[in-house]
C-alpha cells in the first residue's frame, strides 16, 4: 500500500475507492449510532484482551493480533460513521484517508481531530505484522514493538472517540 500516493494522488484514492464499491468491498450505509458504538465497544474489547495478556512474553504474536483488530474496529466505528461499511481492510484504510484526513491549513486548527499520514502508515505496517503474526511460523515480535503498537493504538481509539464525540 503506498500511503504517500493516497494522500498526495487525489484521483488515484478516488479510483481505489471506486475499484472496491464496484466490488462490492465498501458501501454506502445508513446513519447507524449503535453499529458505530459496537465497533468501540468491540476495540475496547480487543484491547481488553490484550491488557489481560500482556504480561506473557511469548504470546507476542497474539498480542499484535488483538492490538490491530482492536485499531481495526475503531476505524471501522470512523467509516460507519460517515455512512460506509468495509469488507476489505486496505478498504477500510482508504475510507480513513478519504473522509478523515484534511489539508494543511485545517490540520493548524484541528490536528488532533484528524487521521495523520503517519497513523495511516502504523495501521499499514500494524496490518502487515498482524498478517505475519497470525501465519508466519516465527514469533519474532521483541517487547518494544509490541509496547509501541500498544501506544499508538490507544491513542487512536482516543482520538477516534474525540472525533466521535463532534
Amino acid at each position: 500500500m503506498n500511503i504517500n500516493r493516497l494522500f498526495s494522488d487525489n484521483s488515484y484514492l478516488e479510483s481505489q475507492i471506486k475499484f472496491f464499491m464496484n466490488n462490492k468491498q465498501i458501501k454506502k450505509i445508513e446513519p447507524n449510532p449503535e453499529l458505530v458504538a459496537s465497533h468501540i465497544q468491540k476495540a475496547k474489547h480487543n484491547l481488553g484482551f490484550f491488557k489481560l495478556n500482556e504480561k506473557y512474553e511469548e504470546y507476542k504474536d497474539w498480542q499484535i493480533v488483538a492490538l490491530y483488530y482492536s485499531l481495526y474496529h475503531a476505524s471501522l466505528a470512523l467509516i460507519t460513521n460517515r455512512g460506509y461499511s468495509s469488507k476489505n481492510h486496505y478498504a477500510t484504510i482508504i475510507l480513513l484517508i478519504k473522509e478523515y484526513s484534511i489539508s494543511k491549513d485545517e490540520a493548524e486548527l484541528i490536528n488532533e481531530l484528524s487521521i495523520s499520514q503517519s497513523e495511516a502508515q502504523m495501521y499499514t505496517n500494524l496490518k502487515k505484522d498482524r498478517h505475519d503474526a497470525s501465519y508466519s511460523t516465527e514469533t519474532k515480535f521483541t517487547k518494544k514493538t509490541v509496547k509501541n503498537y500498544q501506544r499508538e493504538v490507544i491513542g487512536f481509539i482516543n482520538k477516534t472517540e474525540e472525533i466521535l464525540e463532534q
